[in-house]
């Protein structure tokens, strides 16, 4: 049996990528959805000559998008939800207050007041960074990101160091 070695990520697109699907989530979580309505008062279209062989349903793509879309929503909250689960309670609790609540707080806010007892911001940034790697390998295990976007690129040419990675 061979077991694979852990993916190297690169941190700072990691974090991006991760944030951005946080706030996906705090958006499908605050913010309602408008179902769409069927017109029923019809305004005159020319038509031309000729069939154009194709047949619409208005009510029938609108009563699909109002229950595809929220269904959609809520299946998108609940998988992020489970992987928020399987961190650990301190990376749960900085994923949750940072990143999850419907109102926007700050990094210094919540090593500062959240965390009991208060950390420093060197140790905050790497519960976040270990969150995130968990997180960015459930999610992709899930099939909802790749990992090929988020894998460390060799350094340049130019001699510099490159990202930092995990």
């Amino acid at each position: 049996m061979i077991i694979s070695s852990l993916p190297e990520l690169d941190r700072r697109r990691t974090q991006v990528t991760i944030e951005n699907m946080l706030e996906k989530y705090r958006i499908f979580k605050s913010v309602t959805f408008e179902a769409k309505e069927a017109g029923i008062t019809y305004s005159y279209t020319e038509r031309f000559h000729g069939a154009t062989n194709t047949v619409t349903d208005q009510t029938a793509a609108i009563a699909t998008h109002n229950v595809d879309v929220p269904a959609a929503r809520r299946a998108y909250c609940a998988v992020i939800d489970s992987v928020v689960e399987r961190l650990t309670q301190r990376e749960q609790q900085l994923v949750r207050e940072r990143y999850m609540r419907r109102e926007e707080s700050y990094d210094y806010t919540i090593y500062n007041h959240v965390f009991d007892p208060p950390v420093s911001k060197d140790t905050y940034v790497k519960i976040r960074s270990k969150a995130f790697y968990k997180m960015a390998l459930a999610l992709a295990d899930l099939q909802l990101l790749s990992l090929a976007t988020l894998t460390k690129t060799p350094a340049g040419g130019n001699g510099s160091k490159g990202p930092k990675s995990f």
